[in-house]
């Protein structure tokens, strides 16, 4: 998943700082991010994953690290995992 995250902040995220470079902890605002591409990065993500972050999680803090978005995507991924379990 890391992998995919990089892939997409590289592709939409209009860092200053290569995505390679960056450790999983950076602070991806300090690395460039604006809100403009945050918004970029999420769409990118939902299209990936086929998902839709909630409302509650439209927030700088959401995106503010690869480890924040990768919280938030295991979160969203298990209960869409859990909510397709449940339907079967």
């Amino acid at each position: 998943m890391n992998e995919i995250i990089r892939r997409l902040l590289a592709e939409h995220g209009r860092l200053h700082s290569p995505v390679e470079t960056l450790s999983s902890s950076a602070d991806l605002y300090e690395a460039g991010l604006t809100p403009f591409a945050a918004i970029r990065v999420m769409l990118a993500l939902e299209e990936h994953f086929e998902i839709e972050f909630p409302v509650r999680w439209l927030r700088r803090q959401t995106f503010a690290s690869i480890d924040a978005i990768t919280a938030c995507l295991d979160e969203l991924l298990g209960a869409t995992t859990t909510v397709h379990t449940r339907a079967a």
